[in-house]
């Protein structure tokens, strides 16, 4: 467990070339012990302290951190994840350990109870998903560390790949128009993220109801900096009606408590479909259909979550028809869609930009994960303020995709900055650049190491 690993240099430092070499390497290191440390046969829990299982977004970033180490951890990464997926494509948020407590984690396994569903895997895992950035890192891990047992992985991958992007766009197009519907905070990443304030408010639940349970994440973080027992007594009530209907999606509209289009979920999905053409052709699939459909998902995320009044994306809640107007992080990570239309980039870099979130050429202080003028901007609750490595890594790779390599050193540079200063940490303060949340976190040391190596 490491805090302050070397010297922090600032933004507008530049230090001498053989200094900049010794702290990169400090932070490589701190970064590959990290990986090791949270190595597990076959996956990499995100931490040892609050999350012992495995998650899925979580696993394709980490698997990106694993091909400038270990390629062959990389491809065992995703391929752990990818075996506990459901008959109908869903890949699910975690996949549990069950040489682990059943009450280390809360919701555990018993929550769940998805060994009872039709078309689950032997190991029990939850009934949710999170964003599909799975093809998209099988792409790069395999671009870090291109090789024909590399490319063999990726074969086996594709059609795997393909089923969960399947599953999206067929079993979760609520709204109809070719978007993905999310059906919990927790399936967009950013579990508490102010986005979902107004359509959550509207999920009936006391936090009274919290009684029954133990909340582990408050046992090893400061209250303070998590979501509220009503949150979470919201969260249990939305799992507690997917879980009755068998985690079902047919007639979600009909009876589901909570519907939101998210921007950086089907932003993913799109980016997922343009990774799988590039996927497709290494391999001698055709990669004509992911180019159609990740053409159509980016018209489908213009026409319904772009706000041309606030010049921003929105999430959008299928129970009111409405965007939501919180004004997050979730707004900038279009820019990953390489057909994003140029006004809705240029909007995006406007936004991003401001005071709102301050990303520059030489940033003063790091990317927030919410709009830091807001009445409701907190810099230490999860999501609601604080920065995160796997955000800045898309918004950066998104900068990268349209052009603007000046900003995106200067938003990598801000992150190898916390690193250097917090060490790997699961989140770090948007002001100060302190590390909150857990100590030694995964994906934190694995895009890193993929923004040491580019350096």
């Amino acid at each position: 467990m490491v805090e302050q690993v070397v010297p922090a240099v600032g933004p507008g430092d530049t230090p001498p070339a053989d200094t900049a070499a010794r702290e990169r390497a400090a932070l490589a290191a701190v970064a590959r012990t990290t990986l090791d440390g949270n190595w597990e046969h076959d996956h990499t829990v995100p931490s040892r302290t609050l999350y012992p299982h495995q998650w899925s977004w979580d696993s394709a970033f980490i698997a990106i951190g694993w091909a400038h180490l270990r390629p062959e951890r990389a491809w065992a990464e995703l391929t752990s994840l990818f075996d506990a997926q459901w008959r109908d494509g869903r890949v699910p948020h975690i996949v549990f350990n069950p040489v682990v407590a059943d009450d280390a984690y809360f919701p555990g396994p018993a929550f769940w109870a998805t060994t009872s569903v039709a078309g689950t895997p032997r190991t029990v895992t939850s009934g949710l998903v999170q964003p599909p950035v799975h093809a998209l890192a099988a792409w790069h891990a395999y671009r870090r560390a291109p090789s024909e047992p590399a490319r063999a992985a990726l074969g086996r991958l594709y059609p795997r790949l393909v089923a969960q992007q399947h599953y999206l766009s067929n079993h979760r197009d609520v709204g109809g128009a070719g978007l993905a519907s999310i059906v919990h905070p927790w399936e967009s990443g950013l579990d508490n993220s102010p986005a979902w304030d107004e359509p959550l408010a509207a999920v009936p639940a006391e936090a009274a109801v919290l009684r029954a349970y133990r909340r582990r994440d408050i046992v090893h973080a400061a209250a303070a900096h998590r979501p509220t027992d009503l949150d979470y007594a919201r969260y249990v009530a939305i799992v507690t009606a997917y879980r009755a209907a068998g985690y079902r999606d047919e007639q979600l509209a009909d009876r589901h408590p909570f519907l939101v289009e998210c921007p950086l979920f089907n932003a993913a999905m799109g980016a997922a479909e343009s990774a799988l053409a590039h996927i497709a052709q290494e391999i001698g699939a055709d990669p004509g259909p992911h180019r159609q459909r990740a053409a159509a998902i980016t018209t489908a995320l213009v026409d319904r979550l772009y706000d041309p009044t606030t010049g921003t994306f929105h999430a959008r809640d299928l129970r009111t028809g409405r965007l939501t107007p919180a004004r997050t992080v979730l707004g900038l990570t279009p820019l990953i869609l390489p057909d994003l239309p140029t006004a809705q980039v240029e909007a995006i870099l406007v936004e991003a930009g401001s005071p709102r979130f301050g990303l520059a050429a030489r940033m003063t202080r790091p990317l927030p994960s919410h709009d830091r003028t807001a009445v409701d901007f907190e810099p230490l609750r999860y999501w609601r303020g604080p920065s995160w490595m796997n955000i800045n890594w898309l918004v950066r790779y998104g900068l990268l995709t349209h052009g603007h390599p000046r900003l995106a050193a200067g938003l990598g540079a801000s992150m190898i900055e916390l690193a250097a200063t917090a060490g790997c940490h699961e989140y770090f303060h948007p002001d100060t650049g302190a590390g909150l949340g857990s100590p030694a976190f995964s994906w934190t040391a694995a895009l890193l190491l993929d923004l040491l190596a580019e350096m």
